[in-house]
């Protein structure tokens, strides 16, 4: 019973970590470089701070969006949609903003680095949790939304 909780555990873990980092890397790089105007070297220290941070946060952010989610209404994709949305702005913003501090963004690059992000956020919301959503399927978790702290069935 143990072993198979474990691997369960493991399982939700992998497959948020492995969606987050692939797609927030990505939209990280072109935000950091392109929108708050951060140097090659910036980014390269922010997405390397950013990394680890990425791994302790995936998990609780599919938590926190598997809750939000529940709360959507499933007849309709515009609720669907704000939820996602909501979810990654409101978990996402904050910590994007202190990596971007951390890896040297000051003054007008950190206020835009911010509001790019909280902009990102809410334009990434669904095209995110359709992705979390598909590589938890890749990982043999069963569908979007599920309950806070499932097994992933």
């Amino acid at each position: 019973m143990i072993a198979r909780l474990r691997a369960v555990l493991s399982r939700d873990f992998m497959a948020d970590t492995t969606a987050l980092v692939v797609f927030f890397t990505i939209a990280g790089i072109v935000n950091e470089r392109f929108i708050a105007g951060m140097s090659w070297e910036e980014v390269a220290r922010a997405r390397i701070i950013g990394a680890p941070l990425m791994v302790l946060t995936a998990r609780p952010y599919g938590i926190w969006r598997d809750w939000v989610m529940t709360r959507a209404d499933p007849g309709r994709s515009t609720s669907a949609l704000l939820h996602d949305m909501f979810a990654l702005l409101a978990f996402q913003v904050p910590i994007y903003t202190a990596i971007i501090y951390a890896g040297g963004a000051t003054g007008d690059q950190l206020w835009r680095g911010a509001l790019g992000a909280a902009i990102y956020m809410l334009v990434l919301g669904r095209p995110y949790g359709l992705w979390l959503d598909l590589v938890r399927r890749w990982f043999g978790i069963s569908g979007p939304g599920q309950k806070p702290m499932s097994l992933g069935g």
